[in-house]
């Protein structure tokens, strides 16, 4: 990965004639790298990165490309550096996965658009290399989602670019297919060294495989960094103005709004297993309360974000006297118990405690 930023603006102001969308807009990226961004609707996504292409001319500021002014570049050159695909199903009439993917050899031509030997061995190793050569013949716009998705890439690839942009990519694709996608782009980068802008919905993605992530709020840039600056201290739930629900970003989690009200429902839960019967029960509208539960537990976040009443242990500390007490109280104020558990142990051991008050009080749910 290269020090030197591929593509970094100054000043950057975006927008529509006389209207400006974003302003002060200071961003880099280095070849090697995937920069996500990501706003809540309307913020100036989709503006950005036409900016970034040339799509739209910048209002004032500038975009630098390879280390020139995006101004600089005539057409033919600029296409032999970016490649973008953007929102929106393209529909070329009658055209082959082939010819659509030979599309993106057209600044490497000549006037006749003809392709040369290079020029079609380029179309199939781009094509191999988002695996969509055994489509080659077929009609573009028979394909799945998934296809045309991996299909446009390979047109994006063939055009050799040293920066791709890619509006909402994932957008239309099932969760196998996001992956995927994501995967290969994933690849590619790293290996042809290519610096990548993409706009994303989907949070947990854009954490999962960004390099860095640039956050847009009311026409300005609102945050820049690495997903571990970004998806931290509640920032997120911040920048969508979250209302109903919450978001986690160490797992990258959205939950619903808890049900408030008195516990109806006692779980003791534990090691993940709680988390189905929470759920189940946030769905059902009725009010529970989770325990004990140490910090540390994996579903200890799901407890907090959906439970009316969640009693916890310290992170790495067994249960102790006091959680055990107030656990008991609540327990025995609640008409039901639910306890996934299949068995105890060193650290939990005195949440048995809960079970066996359950029974003999004829509260525990089988």
């Amino acid at each position: 990965m290269s020090d030197v930023p591929f593509l970094h603006t100054d000043e950057l102001s975006a927008g529509y004639g006389a209207t400006v969308v974003l302003d002060g807009v200071e961003v880099a990226l280095s070849p090697g790298e995937i920069l996500t961004v990501i706003a809540p609707n309307g913020m100036g996504k989709s503006t950005l990165l036409k900016t970034l292409i040339r799509q739209l001319p910048a209002l004032s500021g500038a975009v630098y490309l390879d280390g020139l002014s995006l101004t600089s570049y005539t057409e033919r050159e600029l296409a032999k550096k970016s490649a973008a695909v953007l929102t929106g199903r393209p529909e070329p009439e009658k055209m082959t996965c082939e010819e659509v993917v030979s599309a993106g050899r057209y600044p490497y031509t000549g006037r006749l658009g003809i392709l040369s030997a290079a020029d079609i061995q380029a179309v199939e190793e781009a094509m191999e290399l988002v695996h969509v050569l055994p489509l080659r013949e077929r009609d573009f716009n028979r394909l799945s989602d998934g296809q045309r998705q991996r299909v446009l890439l390979a047109r994006a690839i063939a055009q050799n670019p040293k920066l791709l942009v890619m509006d909402e990519p994932t957008s239309f694709l099932d969760i196998r297919h996001k992956l995927e996608f994501l995967h290969l782009l994933k690849n590619l980068v790293r290996e042809k060294q290519i610096a990548a802008v993409l706009s994303m919905h989907e949070l947990d993605l854009a954490q999962k495989f960004s390099d860095t992530v640039l956050c847009l709020r009311d026409g300005h840039v609102d945050r820049f960094g690495t997903p571990e600056e970004i998806f931290s201290g509640g920032y997120i739930e911040q920048l969508f103005q979250v209302e109903y629900g919450s978001y986690d970003g160490r797992f990258g989690s959205l939950e619903p709004p808890h049900i408030s009200g008195s516990p109806q429902v006692f779980v003791i839960g534990g090691g993940g297993t709680g988390i189905p019967v929470y759920r189940a029960l946030n769905r059902k509208g009725i009010p529970f309360a989770a325990g004990v539960l140490q910090e540390n537990d994996l579903e200890y976040p799901v407890a907090a974000a959906l439970a009316s009443v969640v009693v916890s242990e310290h992170a790495f500390e067994p249960v102790g006297e006091e959680a055990v007490e107030k656990a008991k109280a609540i327990l025995l104020a609640c008409r039901e118990v639910i306890c996934p558990l299949p068995g105890f142990g060193s650290d939990n051991r005195r949440n048995e405690e809960l079970l066996i008050l359950a029974r003999e009080n004829n509260l525990l749910k089988t």
